[in-house]
């Protein structure tokens, strides 16, 4: 049995914008899977007594954790449109990599990081 012949990388694949909406995809649900345990160790708190549970959300006041749940709801809302976009390509009547549902999934995602900006008060 001969070796597999290696193909060189082909690096044009990754300028298209289905490329990028793949890997914003990709690493926006590594970054919530990888958020799950944190969730979980706060909503924990609430079993330690009412106290473990007050000093917590206190703790969640500070600036920096407004900021860091305003990066995980932009997260949720891209790897939400960009599962969106896969069921439309997958389930839709019209096929293809269209760059149209990689903007509005964008433009989405970025409303809605803008829309809890404004909310947050920072």
């Amino acid at each position: 049995m001969k070796p597999a012949i290696r193909q060189p990388i082909d690096a044009r694949a990754r300028q298209h914008a289905a490329y990028w909406a793949f890997l914003v995809h990709r690493v926006s649900g590594l970054a919530l899977a990888a958020f799950l345990p944190v969730h979980f160790w706060a909503l924990g708190q609430a079993l330690h007594g009412e106290a473990a549970l007050e000093g917590f959300l206190r703790w969640t006041d500070a600036p920096l954790f407004k900021l860091a749940e305003w990066g995980l709801v932009v997260l949720l809302s891209l790897h939400l449109m960009g599962g969106v976009r896969l069921l439309l390509i997958e389930f839709g009547t019209m096929g293809g990599l269209r760059k149209d549902w990689i903007a509005i999934g964008l433009g989405a995602s970025l409303c809605t990081g803008l829309m809890l900006a404004v909310s947050l008060n920072v």
